[in-house]
Parts: structure tokens; sequence; C-alpha cells
């Protein structure tokens, strides 16, 4: 992380040394906010996908002797982005009026079966596939309590209740496998609408949870909150590099006027 700061600094501060505090703490300053407007982008271009659940990010700072002046005692201590963090909160239920459509409301996700094993999503947007298997868009099986997938009569109605129970033509054809994670940092992100268990610990039963037929949950991100938070990132940036040209505007005067004495 520090030698990145430092190769940033030396590319945007042509006589950049070490002892130079303003560049080092600018360049940290720089990286940290590109990395947020990475983030950011990725929400915003995620904004209109469905089940998709906003990122963010936790700052922190470097502590760094290296970076000392000569004669400092005190480490220096660089801005950095220690970790991303997923925000979980619900997002809008919009009507479809699709019966395969189904939309959560709570806390939870289903459970498909991915091409590695199990993953879980928010996004209810399923169809039928050509030998009778209710599946995401993707292809991949909406499992039930059992683990097994759902076989559909096709071209014939569906009724879901809300907790999850499936019913065609009258007859019951299992109930939906909804779990939930106590630590919802217990998954990462597989994709925009998956997310893979990496903690090794089964999840529970959700008991917080209800299935809406007709409806698909949108993204949890604002597009207008990401494009004010894109601005402010950018013109945070362009201080920081505005502050490193100052800086070796400082250090070419001070050589200037050492010189002529």
């Amino acid at each position: 992380m520090f030698l990145s700061v430092l190769t940033l600094a030396a590319e945007l501060h042509p006589r950049y040394r070490p002892m130079d505090q303003i560049s080092i703490l600018a360049a940290a300053g720089m990286q940290a906010r590109m990395q947020s407007l990475d983030i950011v982008a990725n929400n915003i271009a995620n904004s209109s996908t469905g089940g998709y659940k906003g990122d963010s990010e936790f700052y922190t700072v470097f502590t760094s002797e290296a970076a000392n002046e000569d004669g400092q005692d005190a480490p220096t201590t660089l801005p950095m982005i220690q970790k991303h963090w997923t925000d979980f909160s619900q997002g809008v239920l919009e009507p479809t009026n699709n019966p395969l459509d189904l939309g959560l409301e709570g806390n939870g996700f289903f459970v498909v079966e991915g091409p590695s094993g199990p993953l879980y999503t928010r996004h209810g947007n399923f169809r039928v596939s050509t030998n009778g298997t209710l599946v995401t868009a993707d292809g991949y099986p909406l499992l039930d309590r059992g683990g097994q997938s759902f076989k559909l009569a096709l071209n014939q109605p569906l009724e879901v209740s809300p907790d999850g129970n499936l019913r065609q033509n009258g007859q019951a054809l299992g109930q939906i496998q909804l779990v939930d994670f106590q630590d919802h940092g217990a998954v990462s992100k597989q994709g925009h609408n998956y997310f893979q268990n990496v903690s090794g610990q089964p999840p529970s039963d959700a008991t917080d949870l209800q299935v809406l037929q007709g409806k698909v949950e949108a993204s949890n991100v604002s597009a207008s909150h990401g494009a004010m938070r894109l601005v402010s990132l950018t013109r945070q940036f362009e201080m920081m590099q505005k502050a490193i040209s100052i800086s070796n505007d400082m250090g070419r005067k001070a050589i200037e006027e050492v010189a002529k004495v």
C-alpha cells in the first residue's frame, strides 16, 4: 500500500523527495478516493439491477515510519480504505404482475444451486426452464427446504404463499428454502445478484421474511445520491492533486532561494 502511494506521488511530483509530507499525505488521500470512485461508479451502474445491494467503504489510517521526515519521532499516518462493506437494507418492492417474480420483504435470501454449490440471492426474477425447473435468469435452480429444485407443469398457474409454499393445480410442490446469516460479513458478492458463503458456517432459517408473488426487489442504491458522492469525491481528488502541485512549487522556490544565497 505504502509503495503504491509513493509511486503515485512520484508521478505527480517530479521533484518528489521521501521527506515531502504534503505529497505523501495528498497522494495517499488520492489513492483512497480513487478506490471510492470505483465503488460509487459500480453502485451507480447497478442502480437499476434488481436485488442489487450497494457497497460502501470503511476508512482508516495507515501508520508509516518510513514516511517520516528526518528527525521526526512520531510515525506518519496516511489515509486508506481498510475494507469494503455491503448495505443489506431493503430495496423497494416493485409490482410486475408476473406470477414467477418473487420479492422478499425482510431479512434473508433465496437459495439457488450455482455452478460450484449454493448461492444466495434477493433477486426473485424466476422463469420456468424447458424441462419444467424453476430457475433464475442465469439458469440456476431455486431450491426447496430439502435442497431440491422445483418441477412445474408448463403453462399452468402458480400460487406462492407468503411463507414460500408453492402450489400448482391444487397440488403442493414444496416450500422455498429461505435462509439468513447472523453476520452478513459471512457472505461475499458473486456477481451482481448473488452471494457466496465464505464463512464455512451454515446459514439459519429466515424467521422475519415474507415472499410476495408478482413483485421484485429493486436495487437499494439511489442513483441521485451516488451522483452527488461522485461529484464530491472528484472534487476531493482534485484538491489533493492541487496540494501536490503547490508542494512542488514550494519546493522549487525554496531551491531557487537557496541557490541565490
